[in-house]
This record gives structure tokens, sequence and C-alpha cells, in this order.
């Protein structure tokens, strides 16, 4: 089985076999994403992508701040299908994108990129700059990033599997060539089983 094939089958079967509280990166609202988003002061029209979001309930909250222009891409199917479910009609508002993040393909400029808990799963250098590659050709000039990911003191797995561990430094060496580290913070995220996660979430500019 290649790997692409083996990462989309494990997430379908996390999705398939665990409920929301079952996993530990679950929120039932993610306030520090939308008080970033917040901040940004973007129009409501705003082109808005949440990467990994399949089960996430950022873009249900996006919708009831009025926000009309959104996307959503996840590997697994299963995760969309639950989103759609809880959306109920809104869902037709919503752009879903079924596929590998690093096999997708823009079609549009975003003004928006969200990524919490995604990009930490990638572990080679090959795929950590195939996604790097993909981010810079979805975004116009002047757009925002926001990444959340396990910071130096967070795990060292999750869901089974390995996870990279990331410091303000490391990101912004990462992703200096064409995106410019306008905040960065670490915060504590307390899992459906009360147990702690330190992320750190970081707020990119695109040059």
């Amino acid at each position: 089985m290649k790997s692409d094939e083996y990462t989309k089958k494990h997430w379908e079967e996390v999705y398939t076999g665990k409920s929301d509280e079952e996993v530990s990166w679950f929120e039932g609202k993610p306030s520090t994403s939308l008080d970033i988003i917040a901040s940004l002061d973007l129009p409501k029209d705003s082109s808005i992508i949440d990467i990994g979001g399949g089960n996430s309930n950022l873009i249900s909250h996006l919708l009831k701040n009025g926000y009309n222009n959104l996307s959503i891409l996840d590997i697994s199917e299963n995760a969309l299908q639950r989103t759609k479910s809880k959306l109920g009609k809104s869902a037709t508002k919503v752009q879903w994108i079924n596929s590998d993040i690093l096999n997708f393909e823009p079609t549009q400029d975003f003004e928006l990129w969200h990524d919490r808990a995604t990009f930490h799963f990638f572990t080679r250098e090959e795929d950590i700059l195939k996604y790097i590659d993909i981010l810079g050709r979805s975004l116009k000039t002047g757009a925002y990033f926001i990444l959340a990911t396990f910071s130096t003191t967070g795990p060292k797995r999750c869901s089974g599997l390995e996870i990279a561990q990331y410091s303000p430094e490391k990101l912004k060496e990462l992703f200096k060539v064409d995106f410019t580290l306008l905040e960065s913070f670490e915060k504590i995220h307390k899992t459906p089983f009360k147990t702690e996660q330190n992320f750190i979430y970081n707020l990119f500019q695109k040059k």
C-alpha cells in the first residue's frame, strides 16, 4: 500500500469508529482561531480555506459570523460527511474538497489559509517542502496563513502517528521565502479526555 493510501485509510477509519469527543484534538468552539481571524478584519466575502478541517467546527462558526466564501479540505470523506450533516442546509454554502493536501491543485487564490493540526503530521522533508509549495501557490500576495502545530513541549505522537514539533524560530525559517511571521504564541488545548496538549499558533502573511 502506498503511503498516501495508508494515510487516507487511517483517517477514514478514525472518523468511522470515533465520535467527536473520542479524538484528542476536538474543539467544541475553536476560539483561538476565531479570535485571530476576527483580528484580521477581513471582508465577509474573503476566500478562506480550512486545511484538514473535515470535522472541525471552525467553518460552522465562520458561517454564523457572516463569512460566505468558505472551503474545507480533508483527506477523509467520512470527516467531511460528518460536518455536512452538522451544517444541514448550510452545507451548500461551503466548497467541500476531499483530497490529500499534498495532492491539492488550487483553482483559486485564497485570502486566508487555516491549518490546525495537519501540518505537523508531515515528518518527511519532501512532504514538508511540497506543502509549502502548494501553500505559496494557493495564496494571494498579502494573504494570511494561520498555522497551529504541536509546540516543542507538546505531544510527539497523535492518533497513533508520529508528528513534528515546532518552535517559532523553526517555522519562521521554514516559511521565510514567501511569508513573514507576524505573531506566534503558545496555547494549551484541553482535550475531551481532560488531558493537555501544548500548541503553538502562528500568523503569517504572504510577501
